[in-house]
């Protein structure tokens, strides 16, 4: 609303506040990890069933994938122990060779036999080397089915939460106060809502499912390794506490950079969305450079904090590799050393090397995934923001009934502000008798357009109270009170789809002659059948294929189609041209019977028949009467009207001026 800009001083503008204004608050919160965390975790609340199924198949499979190599180290045992034996002359036994090389001096191998299973000269025994072989196989397919299971029950988890996260938000942007809408710019606030929501979603598909599967990997794989060598699998844990402190210096100096990113995202939204939308004006008026650059230093925002944040996170799982390699030198040197002196067989050392791949694996995994999560952490802060802010007020529990034909409003010293310590309307009294047109006129500022939202409750009055045929609106439901009125605006609102849809908007039961009709009332039928597709024509989200008059008459015979009971015209008839606002008003005769309407109107020549002409200054009603009335008094509407008509024009010569006769 045009006017709602105008007159509303007071709160912060939409689409008039830099990036500074944006870079506020919402994402301050991003630093709240775990508190965060833990919140995001309740929207699972009700798939504690299919949770744990996720945990018992992911249990299942990591616990078969990590048995899979300590069979395979029995599968290499038998080929080397095959081979040794082919190595012994025939004749002799395992005892004969190894007390042959303890009287060679050759202790080591003499013990690395030692723990060897194998009869000399019988070679690789194949039939147990092949049971080895297909129970790995079987091991490692049934442990893919079981993580296949975990991954498509865990992916309908998520996508199950966040569509319920979706509808929360929703639901939570049609409980905000329309004053939470006058503060936060349209693209930030389509940011939180589709970014940052989706970012949440992504985070979550692709975090959960591999967290858990690195959690249990970690425990599975410790467990083994400490199985098969308590020595080595010491060495192992010294990757956890390196790991650790790395994340740890790491994700706190990139936390602060992926909310800083999540934010600028925000803002560079809100410039888009709002350079694109009034992409013509920015032409006209040559404002590209400035529209440019601005755009210029926040993408650079953008991207410094971009790059901060996923160079730090990205550094985490290098880091990761570089000690798990170091871990992994340390266990082959000491396996090595522990094979050669028999404590150990060449296939549990070839195993346990396994699992310290396995091992380090998980660790720099969960580590990479300290990006993913920070990113979705700060996303969820600034969803959560959303979701905590305060509602708007509630209707009362029993709410008052009033007549379906109740049309009367009276303004009974009605107060307002938008902040406490700057007044705007003071001591308002109105009374407007149903059937009756009451025009309201005034400069810019002067609150015409907060007085209708009062009307319609999108502000509730600060003191005094406003009543429908004696009732206190504030005693009905929001839903009872704005179902009886219709409301035209001077920006207009039509959705994609059909003109046939638009028109019926607020009432979709209507028939197909209630449609035409309203639309031949509103002049909409004449133009429609030029158009290729008549009533069936698609708009798009702008209706840009229609004109700005055209688009004004569609949303006029909505209101005619919806039948009000109290009609708002909020200068709904600037976009149309002179011959067919006077066929507007024409038709505005037949709809204002029994019916109480308010116009705003800048152009005074549209409001000349009201019943009632309301001047307002500065949130106070200084005059009232009808247009001959007020002429003749000469006081603020005559000034008005006159300054209308009077539109001095200086020649070449400063000294001349031509005016316009004055009424």
């Amino acid at each position: 609303m045009s006017e709602s800009k105008s007159n509303q001083p007071n709160p912060p503008q939409r689409g008039h506040r830099g990036p500074g204004a944006m870079m506020q608050g919402p994402a301050e919160k991003a630093q709240n990890f775990l508190p965060s965390v833990k919140r995001l975790l309740k929207n699972f609340r009700n798939e504690v069933k299919s949770l744990i199924t996720v945990l018992i198949l992911g249990i299942v499979s990591v616990a078969l994938s990590v048995t899979g190599p300590k069979i395979l180290g029995e599968g290499t045992n038998i080929i080397f122990a095959g081979f040794m034996s082919n190595q012994v002359p025939p004749g002799m036994t395992k005892q004969d060779v190894i007390d042959m090389l303890i009287a060679q001096g050759n202790l080591d191998q003499a013990e690395m036999l030692k723990a060897m299973d194998f009869v000399p000269g019988e070679g690789i025994d194949f039939q147990r080397l092949g049971i080895v072989i297909l129970t790995v196989l079987t091991i490692y397919l049934v442990s893919a089915l079981a993580g296949w299971l975990q991954a498509r029950i865990l992916n309908v988890v998520i996508q199950r939460s966040m569509h319920q996260m979706r509808l929360e938000v929703e639901d939570k942007i049609h409980r905000l106060p329309l004053s939470y809408f006058d503060k936060v710019q349209r693209g930030e606030l389509l940011s939180r809502v589709t970014n940052d929501v989706d970012n949440i979603g992504q985070t979550m598909q692709q975090s959960m499912s591999q967290v858990l599967a690195s959690l249990l990997t970690v425990i599975g794989v410790l467990g083994m390794m400490f199985w098969i060598s308590p020595l080595l699998a010491v060495i192992a844990l010294v990757t956890i506490p390196l790991t650790l402190v790395i994340t740890v210096i790491i994700a706190k100096r990139s936390q602060k950079l992926f909310a800083a990113q999540w934010k600028a995202t925000g803002v560079l939204n809100a410039r888009v969305e709002e350079t694109f939308s009034g992409h013509s004006i920015v032409k006209v008026f040559g404002h590209q450079k400035e529209v440019e650059a601005n755009f210029e230093t926040e993408n650079e925002e953008v991207y410094r904090a971009s790059f901060g944040a996923q160079f730090l996170s990205g550094i985490i799982m290098p880091a990761m590799m570089f000690v798990g390699n170091l871990v992994y030198v340390a266990i082959a040197v000491v396996g090595g050393i522990q094979v050669a002196g028999g404590l150990m067989s060449i296939g549990d050392v070839q195993a346990f090397i396994q699992y310290s791949r396995q091992f380090t694996q998980p660790l720099s995994q969960l580590g990479s995934m300290a990006n993913l999560l920070q990113s979705g952490v700060a996303s969820a802060e600034r969803v959560f923001e959303l979701l905590d802010e305060p509602d708007e007020s509630s209707d009362p529990d029993n709410p008052a009934k009033v007549s379906e034909n109740a049309s009367k409003l009276a303004f009974e010293d009605v107060s307002f502000r938008y902040e406490a310590d700057k007044p705007l309307i003071e001591s308002l009294n109105l009374e407007v008798n149903p059937g009756s047109t009451v025009a309201i006129v005034g400069p810019t500022g002067a609150g015409k357009t907060t007085l209708v939202n009062l009307v319609m409750r999108f502000y509730d009055v600060t003191s005094g109270k406003i009543t429908l045929d004696g009732t206190d609106i504030r005693e009905m439901s929001r839903d009872d009170l704005r179902s009886r009125t219709g409301m035209v605006l001077q920006d207009t609102w039509l959705f994609a789809g059909t003109i046939r849809e638009n028109i019926a908007y607020g009432r979709p039961d209507a028939t197909e002659e209630e449609i035409v009709a309203a639309a031949t009332a509103a002049y909409v039928d004449r133009f429609v059948h030029a158009l290729p597709d008549g009533y069936d024509t698609m708009l798009d989200d702008e209706a840009t294929n229609l004109s700005a008059g055209e688009r004004q008459l569609v949303t006029i015979a909505r209101a005619f189609l919806a039948d009000p009971r109290i009609l708002i015209l909020d200068e709904a008839t600037s976009s149309v041209d002179t011959r067919t606002e006077l066929l507007i008003q024409r038709a505005m005769v037949r709809l204002r019977e029994d019916r109480t309407s308010f116009v705003i109107a800048h152009r005074l020549s549209t409001i000349r028949d009201a019943d009632t002409i309301v001047v307002m200054e500065s949130g106070s009603i200084v005059e009232q009467g009808n247009h001959e009335e007020l002429l003749g008094n000469k006081g603020a509407y005559f000034n008005l009207y006159n300054a209308q008509f009077e539109a001095p024009i200086e020649d070449e010569t400063p000294t001349e001026t031509i005016s316009i006769p004055t009424v």
